[in-house]
Parts: structure tokens; sequence; C-alpha cells
């Protein structure tokens, strides 16, 4: 047998030569933690449908935010769990809001930490809804109202990046104007842009108890069937004033996250959401998966993708490893 042209192997055949042929590298900087925040003090109890994760109150919070940066993570992405909910969310635009709350004592514990809110009603009606109820439908125009709204508060409190992962049409624009309106035209948008009805959003609906009381969000969020689809919103909330792109969920959507970022080259992100976190863990639990190989390789998948940054709930754990 002739010896072949091409042996891709043999920069396989050590660890460090597969260091030196790598072309993804996944470091720390590419990781962004969310946190459930709650009223009280001293609470820390652990989510069921996200075991290793917890809801925490703002000093715990606070706490944890301490040792994400010290770990290097370059910033954090909040939730709120009000104490009440009611029909229009008021808790996501109340100047005493819990996501409010806890973005300033963090900005004030921690400047340099990137304190992303993320902005949606869903968590804040009693509904479950992610908008305005108007006629058993959500009213989207009603509903930029009140994300504006919410959006001016959280950067009131400090938020440095405001994060609509609402669906709404043209809610980047209202959003972007009420901030410049309101003085805040150097708080950034990052836009949930590609945000699919997904059924891997199941353990984040119990943990944040936002599940829709009736009918589900099909009307807003999109069919996880469309690509060419994922193409038009990108490119409608780039024109709006998006300063960052989000695709949710993660390893579901890796050819549209590719898409996304082939298409327009701006800082694109993806979110490796809850119903992949859980799967991880309850196959790794089995002792079905090596949890902390399955954990990097995907979130290097992603990273290979094409995101810049990348939301997870392996993060804390991920930049333990990697650093």
């Amino acid at each position: 047998m002739s010896f072949p042209v091409d042996r891709p192997r043999l920069l396989r055949r050590t660890p460090n030569l597969r260091r030196l042929a790598r072309e993804t590298v996944l470091n720390v900087d590419d990781l962004i933690q969310p946190l459930f925040v709650v009223p009280g003090a001293g609470v820390r109890l652990e989510i069921a449908s996200l075991p290793g994760q917890f809801h925490l109150s703002v000093d715990q919070v606070t706490e944890k935010c301490r040792r994400l940066a010290d770990l290097g993570l370059p910033a954090v992405i909040l939730f709120g769990i009000p104490e009440r909910k009611d029909e229009l969310g008021s808790g996501a635009y109340s100047p005493d809001g819990i996501v409010q709350q806890a973005v300033r004592a963090l900005k004030k514990a921690i400047p340099d930490l990137v304190v992303i809110a993320d902005l949606c009603l869903c968590e804040y009606t009693s509904h479950g809804h992610c908008g305005v109820i108007r006629e058993g439908r959500v009213d989207n125009d009603a509903t930029l109202e009140l994300l504006a709204k919410a959006a001016v508060s959280q950067a009131e409190a400090g938020a440095d990046i405001i994060a609509p992962s609402d669906m709404m049409d043209g809610r980047v624009a209202a959003i972007r104007r009420a901030l410049d309106g309101s003085g805040f035209d150097q708080t950034a948008i990052m836009s949930y842009a590609v945000k699919y009805a997904s059924a891997f959003y199941g353990p984040f609906r119990q943990a944040a108890g936002c599940a829709p009381q009736f009918g589900d969000r099909r009307g807003y969020q999109m069919d996880p069937a469309n690509s060419r689809e994922a193409l038009r919103e990108a490119a409608l909330d780039l024109e709006e004033g998006a300063d960052m792109l989000l695709v949710k969920p993660g390893l579901p959507c890796l050819d549209v996250l590719a898409s996304v970022k082939n298409s327009f080259n701006r800082v694109t992100g993806s979110f490796q959401v809850s119903g992949e976190y859980a799967m991880i863990e309850a196959a790794a639990l089995r002792g079905w998966i090596d949890r902390n190989a399955t954990v990097l390789e995907t979130l290097t998948a992603i990273k290979r993708a094409g995101a810049d940054f990348i939301i997870s709930y392996f993060a804390e754990e991920a930049a333990q490893w990697l650093t």
C-alpha cells in the first residue's frame, strides 16, 4: 500500500499536538451565568427542576457574584421572581422591583461586573404570558409601552445591558427610544432576536413560575421549523438598534446560530437553556454520560457554531474547570 498523501491523525497523536491544531478554544470570557433573584434575605433554595441552581435573595446574589467575578466571569444575567404578580406585570417596571434591587446591589458591590437585566413580563404576570392580554390574546403594541417602561427602570437601577426576551414586534425600537429619551443612550440592548417556541424551556418555567395559564406562546415565539425567518428577525432587531443578538435555545439551533453570525457578523450569543441543562444533569446522575466532558463539549460546539458569548447554567463550573 502506498503512503497516504494526507494523514490528519498525525496532529491528534498527543494532547499538546491537539492543542496546537485546535480551531475553537472555549474560555471564561465566553461565559455568562444566569441567576434567579427572589425577595427576602438569606434565601438560597435549590430549584427542583434545575438541580444545582438556586433561588437567591439579593444578599445571596451579591455573594454569588463576588465568587463569579473572582473566577473571571465577565457578566451575569438576572431573572426576577416577584413577591406578587398581576395582570400587567407591574413588578417588571417597579423602581423597587426585585431585579432593580439586585442590579443596584451588584453595581455597588462589584462595579466592573457586567449586569444584564432580562426583560420580559412573563415572570411578573398572573397569567404567565409575555404581554398585555386583551380579548384573550397578547396585545403587541400595548405590551411595547410596558417593556419600554421596564427597560428605563432597569437602566435607572444601573443595568449595563437590557435583554428583551418577549419576542414582541418592534420592541427593540421602543426600548431604544425610551432609553435614549431618558438619558440612557450608553445602555446596550442584547436582543433575544431568535427565540423559538421550544419544548426545552420547561424547567425554567417551573423555576420562575411563569408557565402560561392558558394557551401557549406560539403566537409570538418562533416556529422551530423555520430558519430563514431567523435572519429576518435578526435583521429587524439590528435595524431597530440592537447591539447584540441572541439565539435560543442552544444545541437545537446550532445551524441557525451559524447562519445569523455568518449573515450579519455582529456580536452574537447563544443561550444553553434549562432543558439542555436538565437533560445533561439527569443523564449524568444515572451514569450514562461523563458530565464534565459533556458540558465542555456542548459549550465548545456552541462556540464553534459562531457564539461570541454563551449564557449557560454551567458557566460557573465551566469557569472553574477552564481556569
